[in-house]
């Protein structure tokens, strides 16, 4: 059986992102290529899944849930199905329908996809919450390579730049006063 390729983000959905979030966007899926890779079979197929199928009642309610949600975020976007079909290139707007009322699930592909639309601004925790419900394979991976982790250090990297960003003082530090910050979080943070 050949490998299917990973499709690359498409430019327009890439530069729907500010520009000093691009590279984390890439870095994340670079990093997610490989699992999709490992796990294809769960990750890159998605499948009309039917309740009686399903291994347990707690995992029937995630999904159900991932589905309102999903719901509830593209009625606040004001999308429609339509839309979000459209924009994320699936063929029939009805498996967006199953997928919100629990009786289908997103490849990882399509998360990525839909995280673009509707979780641009803060597609990390987007990708971690629906992979770990439909994509468990994926997600047990990703929290091998400590992806888990990776909202919280993006918070605490915004937090930081936010500090930094916010007072005056900060900003006209000297290069000798700011070489000291810097050595003191290094110094702190091993």
């Amino acid at each position: 059986m050949m490998e299917k390729e990973i499709p690359e983000i498409p430019k327009e959905i890439l530069e729907s992102y500010p520009k000093d979030e691009r590279s984390i966007v890439k870095m994340f899926l670079n990093m997610t290529s490989t699992a999709m890779k490992l796990v294809s079979k769960g990750a890159m197929v998605s499948e009309l899944v039917g309740k009686a199928v399903l291994s347990s009642p707690e995992r029937v309610k995630m999904i159900e849930e991932a589905g309102a949600y999903l719901r509830d975020l593209r009625e606040v976007a004001g999308l429609t199905r339509k839309d979000v079909s459209h924009t994320i290139q699936l063929a029939d707007e009805s498996f967006l329908a199953a997928v919100e009322n629990g009786a289908a699930t997103l490849s990882f592909e399509l998360i990525l996809r839909m995280a673009a639309l509707l979780a641009r601004h803060d597609p990390i925790p987007f990708i971690i919450k629906l992979t770990r419900t439909y994509n468990p394979e994926v997600w047990e991976l990703l929290e091998k390579w400590g992806m888990g982790r990776l909202p919280l250090q993006l918070e605490r990297e915004r937090q930081f730049i936010n500090i930094y960003r916010g007072h005056d003082r900060a900003r006209k530090l000297s290069d000798e006063d700011f070489m000291r910050v810097l050595a003191f979080t290094r110094s702190n943070g091993s």
